[in-house]
């Protein structure tokens, strides 16, 4: 029979390490010519499948294809588009067909989150619905670590790596000026899910030490009792270093940062959790502070990524060409923990109908009684994961990154509008 050419497609926010899972993906498949004819690399993710605009990757050099794996950001586009289901808009799947058709795609590989790993298992259905059959494979990824049955998520231990050095780093900062700054706030990633917050605590090592307060979602948000804390710290360490979750929540389950204006203090929204934070400081306990938002810093900090992340983000695209031509369609290579210390792990395959829009939380048992840190199980959990050094080659004095050529596939089909 002869080979099928390949989709690779990067879905949802990006990571620091997603595309080093590319690297695998595109590297093992050049192995297998005999199953495997080209690569194609979607354009901005599901909506280059619908538009039809794909990368041949067999244009671009075996060098820069290995710096994929030091390079950060998604090299081919991404996209947040969600596949609707095929009984809500027939005329998209008619037009996946086409296109999978066209192009004789006979793999597809979908690297992305738990709405990704959805649009993954849906396809699955491609032949059923437009009479094509395909082969779909998930890639895991996100920096949220929410994704279930995976020990972790490719991406979340270098941003946890990345927000752990960065708060221990700005806690002796502050330290040295704290005649003047009293608090310092970092707002992280985390809507649903504090994982990554968490993983701040593990810069305090010693008594003393910041972050001294976190803040994350599975713990309601206590006015009263986060003030009293606050004092509490910097009177006896002299200052408050705080890590707090985007997503974090009052007691009725609404999100801090979208409350329009507080009943008792009269402020409006300032935008984030964080600088609501920041402004609650300087109303109720006249502390001068700072606030700092890592936004898409701790996802793209490619300098800083730990080396067990980059490993397994490059294990996960191999694994999943490798699940593909071993004749498995719709799971994902999950990564296994099989020891704490030594942190050894394996890769092994999952249903994306056990993954799909599914999340993971922290266990209750990883965040402190009181509630403001982390519990020695969490460390047990965390520390392997933000574990080693891959530093990207430099040039300069800057990282230096991969250059694609970027040559797009000649159109065979009418133009399609993605609503």
């Amino acid at each position: 029979m002869a080979a099928k050419n390949a989709l690779y497609a990067q879905s949802g926010g990006v990571t620091a390490v997603i595309n080093a899972s590319a690297c695998g993906v595109l590297e093992r498949a050049r192995t297998h010519p005999e199953k495997i004819g080209k690569v194609f690399a979607a354009k901005d993710g599901i909506f280059g499948i619908l538009r039809e605009e794909f990368y041949d990757t067999s244009c671009e050099r075996p060098q820069q294809i290995a710096a994929l794996r030091h390079t950060p950001g998604g090299a081919f586009g991404s996209s947040r588009y969600m596949l609707p289901r095929p009984e809500k808009d027939p005329v998209v799947w008619q037009r996946l067909g086409e296109v999978f058709r066209a192009h004789d795609i006979g793999y597809v590989f979908i690297n992305g989150g738990n709405g990704s790993m959805d649009t993954c298992q849906l396809l699955t259905r491609l032949e059923e619905v437009a009479g094509w059959p395909v082969v779909s494979i998930g890639v895991p990824k996100t920096i949220d670590n929410d994704l279930a049955c995976t020990d972790c998520s490719p991406g979340f231990g270098s941003a946890a790596k990345y927000l752990a050095t960065s708060i221990r780093e700005v806690g002796l900062d502050v330290k040295a000026m704290e005649e003047s700054t009293k608090v310092f706030i970092l707002e992280v990633m985390g809507r649903h899910a504090g994982w990554l917050t968490l993983a701040c605590g593990l810069a305090a090592e010693e008594p003393g030490d910041g972050p001294h307060i976190l803040l994350v979602p599975e713990v309601a948000f206590d006015e009263t009792r986060f003030l009293d804390k606050v004092r509490e710290t910097v009177a006896t360490v002299g200052h408050c270093i705080i890590a707090v979750s985007e997503g974090i929540k009052n007691a009725d389950g609404t999100f801090y940062a979208e409350q329009q204006k507080s009943e008792t203090y009269g402020f409006e929204q300032l935008g984030g959790a964080g600088p609501r934070i920041a402004e609650l400081i300087r109303t109720q306990l006249k502390m001068k502070c700072h606030c700092a938002v890592a936004d898409y810093l701790q996802r793209a900090a490619r300098h800083l990524a730990s080396r067990t992340d980059v490993e397994q983000a490059y294990a996960v695209g191999r694994a999943a060409v490798g699940m593909a031509l071993g004749g498995l369609t719709g799971v994902m290579p999950g990564i296994v923990r099989i020891s704490d210390d030594p942190y050894v792990w394996r890769v092994d395959p999952i249903p994306l109908a056990g993954v799909a829009d599914l999340e993971k939380l922290p266990p209750r048992e990883f965040v402190s009684a009181d509630g403001f840190g982390i519990t020695d199980a969490a460390r047990t959990y965390l520390l392997p994961l933000i574990s080693g050094e891959d530093y990207p080659p430099f040039h300069n004095g800057l990282p230096a990154f991969a250059r694609l050529n970027y040559v797009m596939v000649e159109k065979k089909l009418p133009p399609f509008q993605v609503s």
